[in-house]
């Protein structure tokens, strides 16, 4: 795990860390993220913030995947269509059983190519092998498992069937309006990656888990945090 270097920033590294920390945690904008640091005596401009959450964003994302444990074999593939710099593009995703989201890659097309982008990421970086791989019934995600020779662990299914899926897109539409859309795919591309492994370092299925297990979850998670930003 590589230690974040502050050198040559003016405001001290809790601050910094604090700022990162309230835009990616929760659906706020740079201006609301310097109001609430205004509110605490810290005067920051938005767009030091967003300079911040550039730079450090994506190290401390790298920092918290490190510490994650392995994710269920079972994964769960869909795709959103969203609107970036005036274009249409779509966020391709998957997730597991768990809700925890596996990786992304925002891509200008919905064919083979870009299924098959997807799942090649997925199966270089995850350090378990899928058992099987839950997707609606767009053909591409057939022709680039045949292609990869995994087909045998396709679960091709209606939306009900996937429904972990497609409720995992709900957090990325909530930032998409706070933020009035995306800009551009790099940009996209770059806050989805690091959003994903900070919701997936605070992310509890409250409803499933008593109060005294929730503090227990959300201390460990906070710890996490701490070692990534250190």
């Amino acid at each position: 795990m590589r230690p974040l270097s502050f050198k040559r920033h003016r405001f001290p590294a809790d601050v910094i860390r604090h700022a990162v920390w309230l835009y990616f945690r929760f659906s706020l904008s740079f201006r609301d993220v310097e109001e609430l640091l205004a509110k605490r005596g810290v005067e920051v401009s938005y767009e030091t913030i967003r300079c911040w959450t550039i730079k450090f964003g994506p190290q401390i994302a790298r920092n918290l995947k490190r510490r994650r444990p392995p994710p269920s074999p079972r994964w769960h593939l869909d795709e959103v269509v969203c609107n970036i710099g005036g274009k249409r593009m779509y966020i391709w995703r998957a997730v597991d059983d768990e809700g925890e989201v596996l990786d992304l890659v925002v891509q200008k097309r919905r064919d083979n190519e870009a299924a098959l982008r997807l799942l090649t990421r997925l199966l270089r970086n995850q350090p378990v092998e899928p058992e099987v791989i839950v997707t609606d019934g767009l053909a591409s995600y057939a022709s680039a498992l045949r292609e990869l020779g995994i087909q045998d662990r396709h679960r091709p299914g209606r939306l009900r069937e996937n429904n972990r899926a497609e409720n995992s897109h709900l957090p990325i539409r909530r930032r998409e309006r706070q933020m009035q859309l995306f800009k551009s795919q790099a940009s996209a591309q770059r806050f989805l990656t690091t959003h994903a492994a900070i919701y997936n370092t605070y992310y509890v299925q409250r409803h499933l888990i008593s109060r005294p297990t929730l503090r227990q979850f959300l201390a460990g998670a906070e710890r996490s945090w701490q070692l990534a930003t250190a």
